[in-house]
């Protein structure tokens, strides 16, 4: 099981999704692709741990972190 950790305001949401079912592996690939248009930043993990920004969707990412792009001066 993979999951989609959305970061925003409130906290995050996380949706998973099994990167062996044609269905939910589509919906996540349409996430990732509608957050990323958006203005979110996508991040997946290496092996050793390493968070590294990618802009592409990977279905054998574990786990995939969106954070929202910031705003300030």
């Amino acid at each position: 099981m993979a999951t989609q950790i959305v970061m925003d305001h409130s906290g995050d949401s996380r949706h998973n999704f099994d990167p062996k079912d044609a269905k939910t592996l589509l919906k996540a690939e349409e996430r990732f692709k509608e957050l990323t248009r958006s203005g979110f930043t996508a991040a997946v993990r290496t092996p050793s741990g390493e968070p590294v920004i990618t802009r592409r969707f990977d279905p054998t990412a574990e786990e995939t972190l969106f954070f929202p792009r910031l705003v300030g001066g």
